[in-house]
């Protein structure tokens, strides 16, 4: 009981920080942040008070006008939090990869699986959805690395799904924002069982160890030799 309660009181603070960091980075991009949680939880809280007063029990509506008071900043803290981080990861080289790996249970995500000179990169997540590979970078250069990508997928994995996703503001022409990847990919219509998507994920792992372990000749490339297409713009 005792190493219970120790651990209790070292995840509190932990947790407390972590609360005043967000609110720190939050604040940064909406400075009225403090405001507005103050308002909502007010409102909250004299809402329920003026109920109580109609009904002839204030006290009782004061405690629940407290705590749902609270709720509520807690769930519009939340959602605008959530919109300044997305504020600032957009643009930045990583910012879809870094979507994927909070995007919860089920899903093996595998970062940069390829990328070409210009830092244009292809994310990789296996889940019940099948293989979802996400680009971003210039749109015109990151679909041909899909496209290259997906060809590879169709012969090491030809019975799985592959969808694609193009990360970007024009929504006319296919691409999906970076603050709508998450359910996006959540939406993508489940057709791989548990085992299954193991399966997949542990192949294309193997895969990627094989071809990282492949020896790399010295020397200049023998004259008359071709590289691969397959080789072109991709690799990890």
């Amino acid at each position: 009981m005792a190493r219970k309660g120790n651990a209790e009181n070292t995840a509190n603070p932990g947790r407390l920080k972590q609360i005043a960091l967000t609110y720190k980075m939050t604040r940064r991009a909406d400075r009225m942040i403090g405001w507005i949680l103050a308002g909502v939880g007010l409102v909250t809280f004299g809402v329920l008070l003026a109920i109580g007063f109609l009904i002839g029990h204030p006290v009782y509506a004061g405690i629940l006008g407290v705590l749902l008071g609270f709720l509520a900043a807690a769930i519009v803290f939340g959602r605008r939090a959530e919109k300044a981080a997305f504020g600032q990861m957009e643009g930045q080289p990583g910012a879809a990869a870094a979507v994927l790996e909070n995007i919860g249970r089920g899903w093996n995500v595998t970062p940069a699986v390829a990328m070409n000179r210009n830092q244009d990169v292809v994310h990789r997540a296996v889940g019940k959805a099948g293989i979802v590979l996400v680009g971003e970078g210039n749109p015109n250069r990151v679909r041909s690395l899909l496209g290259a990508e997906k060809r590879k997928m169709a012969r090491i994995v030809a019975d799985v799904p592959v969808h694609d996703i193009v990360v970007g503001d024009d929504e006319d022409k296919g691409q999906v924002p970076l603050k709508k990847l998450r359910t996006k990919m959540l939406k993508l219509p489940r057709t791989l069982a548990g085992g299954q998507v193991t399966e997949v994920n542990d192949r294309l792992r193997a895969l990627g160890d094989l071809m990282s372990n492949m020896p790399i000749p010295k020397g200049p490339m023998p004259k008359g030799m071709r590289m691969p297409k397959g080789g072109q713009g991709g690799g990890r």
